[in-house]
């Protein structure tokens, strides 16, 4: 029988091991405090030091992360939220300050330095080499939401005249200080960017090799301005570890990694969810939910809500239009809200596929006619269904006529099938206009839904029931 080895349960651990450092922080045990969360790897700790922080106070989680090795407390600062950051850099010394952001990677720090307070950010950069300065004071000027604010400068470059060998050598010498050694890039005169070569292809190729003769010419690269959530496209087509992004003359002035694009796909996931779901971030705040204000909640959840509020105006007018003769048949009032929630509920679900099928690429607004006959059919079967389970609830349970159960019935079979179309070429419409598909809010929909559900109730009442 195969030996298996099982592995601990890392959160029941430190579950533990939060306790265990709890009862040294009552004893003022801070170096044994220390020596247990030293037991973990730095996201560990990170995490740690905020439970602590919400345990206690900022005091002693500070006085725990000043205890850290050196080297530990630079990889645990950049794990930390930014508002966490921010309290450290408050409280700890120059030298402290200088020391982190001198050993921080390049594309970590200036994710630190975009949160920081402006006041702090000239303190330390008047502390920061010139020539480094100079380099962020570049990447914090990016625009947010393009390449160049999450690229990092610190790959690994070769000249296309080396041997495989001296390429080796220089891996090694530079290896540590670089984001990646796994793909290295070859420029030419001018820091433009010529070919790109993995370090497997070098380990196998013969010492003596040039690197232009085993460079590949052909690869896919971004440039500084380009969209974030372009640039996680490429990551998710090639599956790449690294993307090269060049300027205006192709001259390579960086390169994105995986672990930032993880973090740009984690954000635009949430923005879509978001705005699919009618909340608007005027503040683009990467807050969690309990850090954000009552007021900026109700301000982020207002304007949809409020449109959605005018919407209904309309649903009420065609209530009230139909009043008369809804008052001889007062039964089908008891319906209308099980046909508006069927509608605006099966329109959510035709606009979710939709806008995530857009997301993922999986289909494009060339698709149009392909999912109109789709979304077609699938609204059919499913009326269909629904239709026969109301038309024997309004006869058999509810005890009302033929004629009723009819009405019901072919209103909720129209009611799906309209409601599947709209749910699925809204967000395809909005897209062929260059719009984020995520604007069409599910409320959205299903207001919209709701309203032609009503009118095609009435109008089947109108001529089966003859009201």
């Amino acid at each position: 029988m195969e030996n298996r080895i099982l592995l601990p349960d890392t959160d029941l651990l430190m579950e533990e091991s939060l306790e265990k450092i709890y009862g040294l922080l009552e004893e003022k045990k801070y170096f044994q405090a220390r020596d247990e969360l030293l037991k973990y790897n730095a996201v560990d700790i990170a995490e740690m030091l905020e439970e602590i922080t919400e345990e206690y106070d900022y005091e002693r989680s500070i006085v725990l992360f000043r205890l850290l090795p050196k080297a530990i407390s630079v990889d645990v600062f950049a794990e930390l939220p930014s508002d966490d950051q921010v309290e450290i850099v408050n409280r700890i010394t120059d030298k402290e300050i200088n020391f982190i952001i001198g050993e921080m990677d390049f594309d970590d720090k200036i994710d630190m330095l975009e949160e920081l307070p402006a006041n702090i950010v000239n303190q330390i950069l008047e502390k920061t080499p010139k020539q480094e300065r100079k380099l962020i004071n570049t990447f914090l000027n990016y625009p947010d939401d393009c390449a160049g604010s999450i690229m990092t400068p610190e790959y690994i470059s070769l000249d296309k005249e080396w041997s495989v060998r001296q390429a080796l050598d220089h891996i090694k010498k530079e290896g540590m200080e670089a984001e990646t050694i796994y793909t290295c890039y070859v420029r030419d005169f001018g820091r433009k960017l010529i070919g790109i070569v993995s370090l497997a292809t070098l380990v196998i190729a013969p010492d003596e090799e040039k690197i232009k003769n085993i460079m590949r010419t052909e690869f896919v690269f971004a440039h500084v301005f380009d969209d974030q959530e372009e640039v996680s496209e490429d990551f998710k087509k090639y599956g790449y570890l690294a993307l090269p992004v060049v300027d205006n003359e192709q001259r390579l002035v960086g390169i994105v990694t995986v672990d930032d694009i993880l973090d740009v796909i984690e954000e635009e996931t949430t923005e879509d969810f978001e705005l699919m779901n009618g909340v608007i971030d005027f503040e683009d705040s990467d807050k969690d939910y309990l850090d954000v204000s009552v007021w900026q909640h109700a301000l982020n959840r207002l304007p949809w809500l409020i449109v959605l509020m005018i919407a209904y105006i309309f649903t009420g007018m065609i209530i009230t239009g139909f009043e008369a003769k809804l008052s001889e048949v007062i039964c089908l009032v008891s319906y209308m809200p099980m046909l508006m929630g069927t509608g605006g509920n099966t329109g959510s679900q035709a606009s979710t596929l939709i806008i995530r099928g857009l997301a993922t690429d999986e289909v494009d607004t060339s698709d149009a006619l392909k999912i109109l006959w789709k979304e077609f059919r699938v609204g059919a079967l499913i009326g269909l269904v629904l239709s026969i389970v109301n038309f024997a609830r309004v006869c058999w349970l509810d005890g009302n006529g033929v004629w009723i159960g009819l009405t019901v019935s072919i209103s909720i079979l129209g009611i799906v099938i309209i409601a599947k179309i709209i749910g699925s070429m809204v967000p395809l419409l909005v897209k062929k206009f260059k719009l984020d598909p995520a604007l069409i809010a599910n409320p959205a929909i299903s207001s919209v839904s709701d309203i032609i559900a009503l009118g095609i109730f009435f109008a089947m009442a109108t001529v089966i029931l003859g009201l």
